[in-house]
């Protein structure tokens, strides 16, 4: 079943387009996580789905329901979507558990409901305490309780570990997710930070200028970038020319496998620094190191080809015992299958699909 399904939405201020035709399906019990800068839509997503505003063209569904589209319009506050906002916005006036209650009927704010909702989320103790008494990621777990009161069918988070040191940030993002699945809740959360988003998130929508450039796992996000840019977003890159045949890729680092079928012509590969093998038996690149970062569980080195025009690469050494020193020559190779575009494609064209 899908819980949220979005498509061809639009959304302007003014003359100034944010939502440019966002297609995006969510299916039950999923956590999608929507990747982006600021600027690129992100949160003007969110606030359509939430309903607090309303879309300029396209659909909204919500649990097979719509709930806009050119001629229908579901307010917010009946389209039964919890909302987990950046700060939290706690009523300062209000204990944690009247907070928790406070989307429920007058009858159920003293019922068992709010007590559940703050052992979930490891507040059980706290629910008389107000939110000045509470540290900023108790505050964040209060929110959660109070999105999740309404037994929604669908939970907003915007940005919601943003105003969090690193520390607590990454502990609170594994709370987060443990509550999110107990409560067997469909989510999406809004933010740029990338490292949140594919440690959190089933799937990743990476959003770039108001249109959704692809939404995938966190592993394919990876394996399986869309354009070289994103390529680039998730993790380090060598990126080369080379020229697609026969299902192969020829390149200076030698005749490679490709990803996925290639047409014949000139492409881009990408190269990640853990499938370059140094020092691989039979490699046809010779290279000179000209750094080494030791991190102990690996290493990167950094490294200049002798074939000329041929950019530094970049390579990680999983098991960094014995590293060639600055200066020393190495032979290159690379370990299993590379991703390929078509030279000139650009992120939108039909072309720009990994190879």
């Amino acid at each position: 079943m899908t819980d949220l399904e979005l498509v061809g939405v639009t959304k302007a201020y003014g003359e100034t387009p944010v939502l440019r035709g966002v297609d995006l399906s969510i299916g039950a019990g999923e956590l999608v996580a929507v990747l982006g800068p600021s600027g690129s839509g992100k949160t003007t997503l969110l606030r359509v789905v939430a309903g607090f505003e309303r879309a300029d063209a396209g659909s909204v569904r919500v649990h097979g329901e719509t709930v806009d589209d050119a001629s229908t319009f579901v307010p917010a506050e009946r389209r039964h979507v919890g909302y987990v906002p950046q700060e939290g916005s706690l009523f300062p006036h209000l204990s944690v558990a009247e907070n928790v209650g406070f989307g429920l009927a007058r009858r159920d704010r003293r019922g068992p409901r709010v007590a559940d909702l703050l052992a979930l989320v490891g507040l059980a103790d706290l629910g008389r305490r107000y939110p000045h008494e509470l540290s900023g990621g108790q505050q964040q777990r209060v929110a959660l309780a109070r999105g999740l009161a309404i037994d929604p069918r669908l939970v907003l988070l915007d940005e919601p570990f943003s105003s969090l040191d690193p520390g607590l940030r990454a502990a609170l993002r594994a709370d987060v997710r443990r509550v999110l699945r107990e409560a067997g809740a469909t989510a999406v959360l809004v933010t740029h930070d990338q490292d949140e988003a594919l440690s959190l998130a089933d799937r990743v929508a990476v959003i770039r200028d108001g249109r959704i450039a692809q939404c995938d796992t966190p592993e394919r996000l990876y394996a399986h970038p869309a354009t070289p840019d994103l390529a680039r977003q998730f993790g380090e890159v060598n990126l080369l020319a080379g020229r697609a045949r026969d299902g192969r890729v020829v390149t200076v680092l030698g005749d490679l496998e490709a990803a996925t079928p290639v047409a014949a012509g000139p492409v881009e590969v990408l190269v990640r620094p853990e499938q370059l093998v140094v020092g691989g038996a039979g490699g046809p690149t010779h290279a000179e190191v000209l750094e080494t970062e030791y991190y102990g569980h690996d290493a990167v080195l950094r490294l200049r080809p002798e074939a000329a025009g041929t950019p530094c690469l970049l390579a990680r050494v999983a098991n960094p015992a014995g590293l060639p020193g600055r200066g020393e020559r190495v032979v290159l190779a690379v370990e299993g299958p590379v991703v390929a575009w078509a030279t000139g494609a650009r992120e939108g064209d039909p072309q720009a699909r990994p190879a």
